[in-house]
């Protein structure tokens, strides 16, 4: 993407933060950190399948938390809720690992952690060109209109898609447009392709064909994924939250894995589909079993920080090679941008 483009955006998230803050100081922005003494827990949580929306449905939180109000609203995007975090009018969030890279960087440098890995991104995200658009390969986008949500997981994974293929982005015309938007676009004939994520997506499959997915990115070594990340300043405030929305989080998995019946009717409800719908889309994405959290490969253990950071460094230097950012955070800031603590506990079986 051209500088003068990367510019504008930063210019435009910065006329967003501004309404936010407006709203925050006016005590729109309510929550946990406030000084009225209340608590609050405000979860930033997007409509794809995932543990998150089974965690929703059930209401675990809620019943594990009874002295606490639970607010969950819903965000099209994750520049939206990086948005939203600078405001300081978010707690807990499911975002995808690039926005969080992008978040964790200069000149955000929003003091977040990130507590979990909700799934890694397999068929459920990709590159989707319009029937009659005559684009069958990446190289193809040459010229064509291309949508995606900026800062987003779909954002770099059509970066990369392009990279790999050897596209000039500067060549193709992006353009920046939240999921239901990409969708409108798509009907009027405004755009020739996209990139995004579930449940558009397969809407969007029924008049278009799939080019590349983001499975196919991870194994060409370019994974993404959708985490959970909390507040560093609510975690120190409110040290009983995390414990208990892990767990939260692993009985999702857990559901997912042993009763992917149960999981998609929960989801289906979230999303306002049938469960047999949802169930397809749920069977799209990568979803680890609750002790692999753990794992070397992901968040790690105490004292020894996972392959998470490694890959949220990856993240965010691609994203310093693509100009969106200025330079990447070093892996020490990245590693303590991990929470590892507790984790151990909340996915023991």
């Amino acid at each position: 993407m051209p500088r003068s483009r990367g510019l504008l955006r930063i210019t435009s998230l910065a006329a967003a933060l501004g309404s936010l803050l407006v709203m925050t100081a006016c005590g729109q922005g309510g929550g946990s950190d406030g000084g009225d003494g209340g608590k609050t827990i405000r979860i930033a949580y997007q409509a794809f399948p995932s543990g998150d929306l089974i965690v929703k449905e059930k209401g675990w939180l809620e019943k594990a938390l009874p002295g606490y109000d639970v607010k969950w609203t819903k965000f099209d995007s994750g520049a939206s809720i990086n948005t939203a975090f600078v405001a300081g009018s978010v707690d807990l969030a499911a975002i995808g690992s690039s926005p969080v890279a992008r978040g964790l960087s200069a000149p955000l440098n929003i003091p977040y952690e990130v507590t979990w890995v909700l799934d890694v991104a397999g068929d459920n995200e990709a590159l989707v060109a319009r029937n009659g658009s005559k684009i069958s390969s990446v190289k193809d986008l040459e010229g064509k209109k291309v949508a995606t949500p900026f800062s987003s997981t779909s954002h770099y994974s059509l970066l990369a898609a392009l990279d790999k293929a050897g596209v000039d982005a500067s060549k193709v015309q992006l353009l920046d447009l939240e999921p239901q938007d990409i969708l409108a676009a798509w009907t009027r004939g405004d755009i020739d392709a996209t990139y995004v994520w579930l449940p558009t997506l397969e809407e969007l499959k029924k008049t278009g064909k799939v080019i590349v997915s983001s499975r196919e990115l991870a194994a060409g070594g370019k994974p993404t994924l959708d985490l959970g990340v909390a507040s560093t300043r609510f975690l120190k405030a409110h040290p009983d939250v995390l414990p208990a929305w892990r767990k939260a989080q692993a009985q999702a998995l857990d559901l997912i894995h042993d009763d992917p019946d149960a999981a998609s009717a929960a989801v289906g409800k979230q999303l306002g589909i049938s469960p047999a719908e949802a169930g397809s889309q749920l069977k799209q994405g990568i979803f680890l079993k609750p002790a692999e959290q753990a794992d070397a490969k992901w968040l790690g253990t105490t004292g020894k920080v996972g392959g998470l950071a490694d890959n949220l460094r990856s993240a965010a230097q691609f994203l310093v090679d693509q100009k969106q950012i200025d330079a990447a955070p070093d892996i020490e800031a990245l590693r303590k941008a991990v929470h590892v603590e507790g984790l151990s506990d909340a996915v023991s079986p």
